[in-house]
């Protein structure tokens, strides 16, 4: 299995709206994308100061799975249109469990 995890922080001037819709693409995501094997999103509960504001954790069978998700036009799209313009910071990273 192989994992990939993101973490992301919005541009102060991101609405609510515009993470409501970057959120409902990436939950659709896995009926598009049938290498997805789980999908795990979610905005960070605001417990800790400082943290990142949203993440991604998704698990693939292997690194070419991944790689079909990471390239898949609908996902690219997603990028483009819905996070891209809200974007301060993001972290990844990519490992086998």
């Amino acid at each position: 299995m192989f994992r990939h995890v993101v973490l992301f922080t919005w541009v102060a001037g991101a609405t609510e709206e515009q993470k409501a819709s970057m959120e409902a693409g990436l939950r659709e995501l896995p009926g598009v994308i049938p290498e997805i094997r789980r999908y795990d999103i979610g905005s960070d509960v605001g417990i800790n100061p400082g943290n990142y504001e949203f993440a991604v954790v998704a698990d693939f069978d292997s690194v070419e799975d991944y790689l079909v998700y990471r390239d898949h036009p609908v996902h690219r799209a997603l990028i483009a249109d819905a996070i891209r313009p809200i974007l301060a910071n993001r972290a990844s990273v990519q490992y086998e469990i």
